[in-house]
């Protein structure tokens, strides 16, 4: 690999790196994910490891995101960052509902998890952790998010993944099913994960949008499936769009 296509490669493995959260990647969950043979991932991780980009935990074998990362990240945040301002909603959320609150920021076709709350109810849905990266239309946020994106882009989106979201996620993400559930988030205000990507494992999201009227981030709720049945489904959706209302107003007023 050389010039364009070794930085390409390089941000593909940074951002498996970040999506395997507190739990870290091996090297063959890079290699997989980025198309690469194990050992051009294990080299390219190697030299990244020496620019202290990500590191690597000896006794586990695992790889995370490194000391360097959180440098420039901490100098990116004054410009980017707005998980400060929805910390405390995201508290709020978890307290009220006793459910899993979480915030992901839209990044091109994904969405990206970046905190969470738990809830005190002790059963809980583990699809959602810091850092891991979902297409959109997986899961409540990317659901939310790509629900409210202009009517032509989420039709192009959902044409031009199709068979790719049915096999990696199951029919369900084909683009019919898909399209319904689009509709039915545009006419509730909130989308609803009925237990798609874990079986009993439910979601409902809210978008979040920008100053533009984009819906550039969501805020959502996980937990397992009793707890998100019938009436309380729509109670839980209803503080969820409050919340995702007072987000936005919050993001729009801090410029």
């Amino acid at each position: 690999m050389q010039g364009t296509q070794l930085i390409v490669r390089a941000a593909a493995i940074l951002r498996r790196v970040g999506s395997g959260g507190a739990e870290g990647v091996t090297t063959a969950d890079v290699a997989a994910a980025t198309d690469l043979p194990r050992s051009t991932a294990q080299r390219v991780l190697a030299a990244l490891a020496e620019e202290g980009f990500v590191d690597r935990d000896a006794r586990r074998g695992r790889w995370h995101l490194g000391p360097e990362l959180f440098l420039l990240g901490s100098v990116a945040a004054e410009r980017y960052d707005v998980t400060s301002t929805a910390r405390d909603i995201l508290r709020s959320l978890a307290a009220k509902t006793g459910e899993s609150a979480f915030f992901s920021a839209r990044r091109g076709a994904e969405t990206v998890c970046l905190a969470g709350e738990e809830g005190s109810f002790p059963l809980r849905s583990h699809v959602l952790h810091e850092g891991i990266r979902l297409p959109l239309g997986v899961a409540s946020a990317g659901l939310a998010i790509l629900a409210y994106l202009p009517l032509e882009d989420a039709e192009i989106y959902i044409k031009s993944r199709d068979q790719e979201l049915a096999s990696a996620y199951g029919d369900q993400h084909a683009a019919l099913p898909l399209t319904r559930r689009l509709t039915a988030t545009r006419r509730r205000g909130y989308a609803v994960n009925p237990g798609l990507i874990v079986p009993g494992s439910w979601g409902i999201g809210a978008a979040v949008f920008d100053r533009t009227g984009s819906p550039a981030w969501a805020l959502s709720l996980t937990g397992v499936e009793s707890r998100f049945n019938g009436d309380r489904t729509a109670h839980l959706g209803a503080l969820l769009l409050e919340a995702a209302h007072a987000l936005t107003q919050r993001i729009s007023r801090r410029g």
